[in-house]
């Protein structure tokens, strides 16, 4: 499958926008964590882009209800099982490093997001980890988003918390516009 395939794919099971942002997002972080690990692009990007693809239709049984979607339209298994690993309840152990980043990216990408939507000028730009954090200790502030998986993921990952925030909000500079955000400094 290639990332048209994908996209596709994606669209034909998700209609609004905010959740095809996500997908993209995420799928950008992938691609440049993958970059960073010397990984295959293209794979990892995959994960991101198709990781949350059945929530829409199957809020309740995502992401297992996408397994089998998957594996009829021949994505590869070690994506078909990354995909299942963002999900800690599925009980998928994680077992690469790609594995593991989809669970340490997803729910930090959508909560880089969120924090800079409230910021004065909606951008990406001067953003930095303490920020990140003085938010995620704000249970009131995306409240959906699973601040234990957060930790959890960077924790699995063997990585410095404020690193890992600064290299997400970094992966997404360069997509600011596509996701909703500006590209404006505080001024």
């Amino acid at each position: 499958m290639d990332r048209s395939d994908a996209w596709n794919l994606l669209c034909e099971y998700t209609q609004t926008d905010a959740l095809r942002r996500h997908a993209f997002s995420v799928e950008t972080v992938m691609r440049a964590a993958a970059r960073r690990e010397g990984a295959n692009e293209d794979k990892w990007g995959l994960v991101g882009l198709l990781h949350d693809f059945d929530y829409e239709m199957y809020p309740t049984e995502h992401p297992m209800a996408g397994k089998p979607i998957l594996e009829a339209h021949r994505v590869p298994d070690d994506i078909v099982y990354a995909i299942q690993c963002h999900a800690d309840f599925t009980g998928y152990e994680r077992l690469t490093r790609m594995d593991k980043m989809i669970f340490a990216v997803d729910e930090l990408t959508g909560f880089v997001i969120a924090t800079a939507l409230v910021r004065p000028n909606k951008s990406l730009a001067g953003l930095e980890a303490p920020s990140v954090r003085k938010k995620l200790k704000d249970k009131g502030f995306a409240r959906t988003v699973l601040r234990e998986d957060i930790w959890k993921g960077i924790e699995e990952l063997g990585i410095d918390f404020d690193e890992h925030f600064n290299f997400v909000i970094d992966a997404l500079k360069p997509v600011a516009t596509e996701i909703g955000l500006t590209n404006e400094a505080l001024g």
